[in-house]
């Protein structure tokens, strides 16, 4: 029954396309290596800009679309922008080489994967009649918050107003106003417009596909699927249908794997992994709060500084002189981690996230309690769920001062509220293994998806 189920797609090709950042290709890549092991032929169509190595992923075949992108636009840190840019400047380029494909593939292709923020692909897929599947790569629940934008609006909880910031919004229990997704940009309502059209376009599409599992957000996705007339397939968590390793090279960035042996001479659940993801930036001040608040709390701690991450310095200047030296091997800094081996290691017992949908899954897998820092956009909305609703985490508030980072290490580390903490997280735990198991959850919507996917294709194949 495995067996042929591992043939299903055999003779069909798929293509897939990811928003070209860090957070958004992991989850993609992930997902083309799961279709693969269902016997589909993968092709990732991708930007010039932060393309993947084709070499890491020898089983798939790749094609460039020219982005249009200057090295200035290519550097800027507006990622909302970057957004717009692609969206308004891939959509020609794509419609012809899609065209191309739709006539002259070897073997049926039947449908288009897009990410959700490259919402022109909808357009060109119906130009073409070609079914689009979406994959969103952030949770259910945050999506419902960015499906409400317009209500929020009506009823003046956007934009955020400082006098609202510890309001309820009635609507989204648990949320106040201050965890409403927000994003600098630019342009302030550029990120309100992209929003509201990626979630217009999911609603035109053939399916969503989903980064999460029923047991973690059943209320989020059941609002959703009454809201949504399109099947809704909830097959995460990604990364864990797939061998060991097998995704490890979705990386950007290269990362130091010389913290695995200083992990391993620490003492079981003892040390605080901080890592603050691929593209949020912090403050210097931020920066030596974050140390002594570490320092003080005598935790071994494990600290990811990416180059680029605090503003205004190049690395490691804002530290005060000695400072790893002075604490005896108790820190470890790396410009990057390979972050799911580290949340794996038994040494890792508390993990300090921006709460990127990825790593919160991440997280959340692996049954590590998490001190939350949110920074933007669906990032609030995880850390709220994380520590208030899931009660896995306890969120830093307000500005960021060494007295609390210490609180909050010591609360996640040490007496009866860590224990209840540690004991949700790990029941968390076990409900993401179990729904990838045979008749789990995940693997049922998977199967489910296998199954839409061939025969989308053969009412597609009609149309053309």
């Amino acid at each position: 029954m495995e067996d042929e189920k591992k043939q299903r797609g055999k003779g069909h090709r798929l293509l897939l396309m990811p928003s070209p950042l860090q957070g958004h290709i992991t989850p993609l890549l992930h997902l083309a290596h799961i279709l693969f092991s269902r016997g589909f032929s993968i092709t990732i169509v991708h930007t010039l800009f932060n393309a993947p190595d084709p070499t890491s992923y020898p089983h798939f075949s790749f094609h460039t679309i020219p982005d249009g992108l200057s090295q200035t636009e290519a550097s800027t840190l507006d990622a909302v922008h970057l957004t717009d840019l692609i969206n308004i400047r891939c959509a020609h380029p794509l419609k012809e080489w899609l065209a191309s494909q739709l006539l002259n593939s070897p073997e049926p292709v039947p449908c288009f994967i897009s990410d959700a923020a490259l919402h022109f692909t909808q357009l060109v897929c119906d130009e073409l009649k070609l079914p689009r599947l979406v994959l969103r790569t952030g949770g259910a629940s945050s999506f419902l918050v960015f499906a409400s934008f317009p209500l929020l609006r009506e009823k003046g909880y956007l934009p955020l107003q400082e006098s609202r910031l510890e309001e309820p919004v009635v609507d989204l229990p648990p949320l106040k106003v201050k965890d409403l997704p927000t994003f600098r940009s630019q342009d302030p309502e550029s990120f309100y417009k992209l929003v509201c059209r990626m979630v217009q376009e999911c609603k035109g599409s053939s399916g969503v596909i989903w980064n999460t599992f029923e047991e973690l957000e059943s209320s989020a996705l059941r609002k959703l699927r009454q809201d949504f007339s399109i099947p809704i397939y909830p097959i995460g968590p990604f990364h864990k249908h797939l061998l060991t390793g097998a995704a490890s090279s979705a990386s950007l960035l290269t990362p130091d794997k010389s913290c695995m042996s200083w992990l391993d001479k620490q003492e079981c659940k003892s040390v605080v992994y901080v890592s603050f993801g691929s593209i949020a930036a912090i403050s210097e001040a931020e920066v030596l709060e974050i140390a002594w608040g570490l320092a003080n709390s005598k935790q071994p701690f494990l600290w990811v500084i990416r180059p680029g991450l605090i503003r205004g310095s190049e690395w490691l200047e804002p530290l005060p002189n000695g400072f790893l030296e002075n604490l005896g091997g108790r820190g470890y800094i790396v410009k990057w981690s390979p972050q799911e081996q580290v949340l794996r290691h038994p040494a890792v017992g508390a993990f300090w996230t921006h709460n990127g949908w990825n790593s919160t899954l991440e997280s959340i897998c692996e049954g590590v309690p998490m001190i939350c820092m949110p920074c933007f956009a669906d990032q609030k909305v995880n850390a709220k769920y994380a520590s208030s609703l899931w009660k896995v985490g306890v969120q830093l508030q307000n500005k960021l001062e060494r007295g609390d980072v210490e609180k909050a290490i010591k609360k996640l580390m040490v007496g009866d509220e860590a224990n209840q903490i540690r004991e949700n997280a790990l029941n968390l735990k076990e409900k993401a293994i179990a729904c990838l198991k045979e008749d789990g959850s995940s693997y049922c919507f998977l199967d489910s998806l296998v199954s839409d996917i061939l025969s989308v294709e053969s009412s597609a194949s009609r149309a053309r």
